[in-house]
């Protein structure tokens, strides 16, 4: 066992979100682990890009409202102490609301390395969807 020591907040790369995101990575996997974690901290109106994980991703909400958005137009809106996994290779993206900050765990295995595979962002009229779908 061992404490391991935190890592720098990193701002998230802006080829992969919309808005301002943190991130602090937790745990990169080696060997015979596959397991990476982050905490990841969105201001409001932030957001991934579409992306997919090749062996799905568990979120857990620490703080704040979210959403998390597939594909198919399913959007569940996340709260503080939701967890929501999506399976492996549906298309998704995840964010704060318009009015909140939201911080999530995000919890994935790498397959040979790869963890994601990064897609476009998401449109504006989508968020605006997410909005108007969790509200009714």
């Amino acid at each position: 066992m061992k404490l391991v020591p935190p890592t720098p907040t990193a701002k998230a790369p802006q080829e992969r979100f919309t808005g301002d995101v943190y991130l602090n990575s937790l745990h990169n996997g080696e060997a015979p682990s596959r397991l990476v974690a982050a905490m990841v901290r969105f201001t409001p109106g932030a957001r991934t890009n579409w992306h997919s994980h090749p062996l799905g991703q568990t979120l857990h909400c620490t703080d704040g409202v979210g959403f998390v958005a597939s594909r198919d137009g399913s959007v569940i809106l996340m709260r503080a102490g939701d967890t929501v996994h999506t399976p492996p290779g549906e298309e998704h993206w995840h964010g704060a609301t318009q009015d909140n900050m939201m911080c999530h765990l995000a919890l994935v295995e790498h397959d040979n390395g790869e963890s994601a595979t990064w897609l476009e962002p998401v449109r504006d009229q989508d968020y605006e969807a997410a909005h108007a779908q969790a509200s009714r």
